[in-house]
């Protein structure tokens, strides 16, 4: 059996969907809540995320709908199977009364990847709090 596991995280965010969509998209932005980059929102295009703890992610963007919904693989090689992470991030943007539903999931978590599966949802709990900061300072 191949089941896979997704972590979902939802924020109702106080902005409407164009400036989350900055966020998501600008590189500078991007590497204020999440990290360095060289992102663009093309499908197609391959860029790497580079964390502060010295890894570097591989990814892809696979979708790209302006203010409604970003795709794009998260992937991070590594020689332990619990690690070697094949994945695909997608963020849904949902315009609301009070600004914006911002839904993220990450999914392609194997059954033995729970170590990577537990950081990956304390980790987007603490990006998407990182890019609430970025949205509250930027216009």
């Amino acid at each position: 059996m191949n089941e896979t596991r997704t972590v979902v995280v939802e924020r109702d965010i106080p902005y409407p969907p164009e400036k989350i969509w900055r966020a998501l998209t600008q590189p500078h932005l991007i590497e204020e809540w999440l990290m360095k980059n060289d992102f663009q929102a093309v499908v197609g295009h391959r860029f790497n995320l580079r964390g502060e703890w010295g890894g570097e992610l591989d990814c892809e963007v696979l979708a790209v709908e302006p203010n409604r919904r970003l795709t794009y693989t998260w992937n991070f090689v590594h020689e332990d199977a619990a690690f070697d992470l094949k994945s695909v991030v997608t963020f849904t943007l949902t315009p609301t009364t009070t600004g914006t539903q911002l839904r993220m999931e990450q999914s392609g978590f194997r059954p033995e990847q729970r170590q990577a599966f537990g950081g990956a949802k304390a980790g987007w709990q603490q990006f998407l709090a990182n890019l609430e900061e970025v949205l509250a300072r930027t216009n």
